[in-house]
């Protein structure tokens, strides 16, 4: 008998079913040969029309496979759904770690379902550069998100991508949308180098902030500033709530300094608290008056070209990168190389002309 008593928590154990010795072999060796089986293109595309969570889960792991059939497959079922995509509003949300951008997503998400909003949360986890593994606890630390019926939250590792934003969040986000997901949020490692690649993928940018973390200067950096279409000083509650106006103060003086944005947008600065649910409701209405503002005047259509031409040169790049270091000639001489650049017998560049060449 099942544990009806509803968790408190997503950190639970759930009392298992004892297995009552009289179940038919031959029913479970037919379950086991049902689970096994891989489902075609075709049927993973209808399911995933559907809004079917299992076939979208399952394509979404053929498009971060690395195999070669997988990597066929994954582009047959893409290509079905591409004209079932550009449908949704693409919001990145970044930060550093420890701004408490998962337990924002988490309100924000919440707020967005409440109001009718189908919701995919692309969350990109760091990997070990060691053991080259990831915790992938998105799904734990998003305990109420997780349960509800309108959202989707996959974590995904980040693997060897420049900054931590998943090889693949691009596919990913035309498979929600063909699953009928009407705003994608995508989650950040937030470790410095990962910003470019996600505001090349979504509509709105948003950039979590803290109070009092001990930088002034921070408000007058360029670089990921220059991006932000909006700046939200997360963690205005208690007593870092003057601290957080004061900062709200700062940003938006330094906001002013930075040249008008192609939009003709005017980033603004919001407080929130995602521990609290408090100022949410006023983030997703500035992210509606950015939207009114950008398609009215043409930008919104504009970026979304943009950034399609960036992705064509990104995926020839990796691409040609992922064909040079699978080249069976190239992997032969790659290890001479290395083992001559060790005894000082050639020099880095050398190598790699040498590399190159063949």
């Amino acid at each position: 008998m099942l544990n009806d008593k509803k968790p408190s928590s997503a950190l639970h154990e759930t009392k298992g079913v004892t297995d009552p010795g009289t179940t038919n072999k031959d029913a479970l060796s037919s379950i086991k040969k049902k689970r096994q089986a891989q489902p075609t293109t075709k049927e993973l595309f209808d399911d995933i029309i559907k809004g079917n969570m299992t076939a979208l889960s399952r394509a979404i792991t053929l498009v971060e496979s690395t195999n070669a059939e997988h990597l066929k497959k994954a582009n047959e079922v893409i290509q079905l759904c591409l004209p079932h995509s550009n449908k949704s509003v693409r919001i990145g949300i970044t930060g550093v770690p420890g701004v408490g951008k998962s337990t924002f997503i988490e309100s924000f998400g919440t707020h967005l379902t409440t109001n009718g909003k189908k919701v995919a949360v692309l969350a990109v986890d760091p990997s070990s550069t060691l053991s080259k593994g990831s915790i992938l606890g998105d799904k734990t630390r998003m305990e109420d998100l997780v349960k509800d019926h309108n959202a989707f939250i996959r974590p995904s590792p980040s693997g060897t991508s420049l900054g931590g934003v998943a090889r693949k969040s691009r596919e990913t986000i035309i498979l929600c949308e063909a699953a009928g997901f009407d705003t994608i949020l995508i989650e950040t490692v937030g470790v410095g180098q990962s910003e470019t690649a996600v505001h090349s993928m979504v509509d709105f940018f948003l950039l979590l902030k803290l109070a009092g973390a001990g930088d002034e200067l921070q408000g007058i950096k360029r670089g990921i500033m220059e991006m932000a279409d909006a700046i939200v000083i997360n963690k205005a509650d208690g007593d870092n709530l003057k601290n957080a106006r004061t900062a709200k103060v700062e940003f938006n003086r330094a906001l002013h300094l930075y040249p008008a944005k192609d939009s003709g947008w005017q980033p603004k600065v919001l407080l929130a608290s995602g521990l609290r649910s408090e100022g949410i409701a006023e983030v997703w209405s500035l992210i509606e008056d950015y939207l009114n503002h950008s398609q009215k005047n043409g930008f919104f259509e504009h970026k979304r070209h943009e950034q399609n031409k960036f992705w064509l040169l990104q995926t020839i790049e990796d691409r040609l990168k992922s064909d040079f270091y699978n080249n069976p000639t190239i992997k032969k001489e790659l290890q001479q190389q290395l083992k001559l650049i060790e005894e000082g017998k050639t020099t880095p560049f050398a190598a790699a002309e040498l590399l190159l060449n063949l």
